[in-house]
C-alpha cells in the first residue's frame, strides 16, 4: 500500500480545508457578531476576559491561515491550544458523547495536532515559500 504515500499531500489538504472552514465559521461569529458575549462567556469560565480575543483570533485568523496553508504549524498550534482549553473549561463535564460533549472539539484538536507535526504539506503556501510546510513525501536533501 506504499502507493498511497503519494496521496499524503491530498490528505493534508483535506485536513487543512476541514479544520480551516470549521474554525473560520466559529471565529467569524465571535469576532464580527458577538465579541462582547464571547468576552462574558470567557469570564464566566473563570478566565480573564481578555483571553477571549486570542481565542477568537486563533479560531478566525488561525482558520484562514490553516485553510491557506500559510504558517500552518503556528496557526494549528493556536487552534490546538484553543480546543484544549474549550475541552477543559466547557465540554469535559458533559462527557465524551453527551450533549455538548468533547468528542467534536477533541476531533478538531487532533486535526490541529497532526498539522502542527506534519505541516501543511506540499499543496500549501508554506511549501511555495519554503516555510516548513511539511514533507511532501520526497527524499531528504541531507546526506
Amino acid at each position: 500500500m506504499r502507493f498511497l504515500d503519494r496521496l499524503q499531500p491530498l490528505a493534508l489538504l483535506a485536513l487543512r480545508l476541514a479544520l480551516g472552514v470549521i474554525m473560520i465559521a466559529h471565529g467569524y461569529h465571535k469576532i464580527f457578531v458577538g465579541m462582547s458575549h464571547h468576552v462574558e462567556t470567557v469570564r464566566h469560565l473563570g478566565l480573564p476576559g481578555w483571553m477571549a480575543y486570542p481565542s477568537a483570533g486563533a479560531e478566525f485568523f488561525g482558520g484562514i491561515l490553516v485553510l491557506l496553508g500559510l504558517l500552518t504549524r503556528i496557526a494549528a498550534l493556536g487552534i490546538l491550544i484553543n480546543m484544549l482549553v474549550a475541552i477543559w473549561k466547557v465540554h469535559w463535564h458533559n462527557g465524551l458523547t453527551g450533549n455538548g460533549g468533547y468528542e467534536y472539539p477533541m476531533s478538531l484538536a487532533v486535526i490541529a495536532f497532526a498539522l502542527v507535526f506534519f505541516g501543511g504539506g506540499s499543496i500549501a503556501f508554506d511549501a511555495i515559500r519554503g516555510g516548513g510546510g511539511g514533507r511532501s513525501g520526497g527524499r531528504s536533501k541531507s546526506k
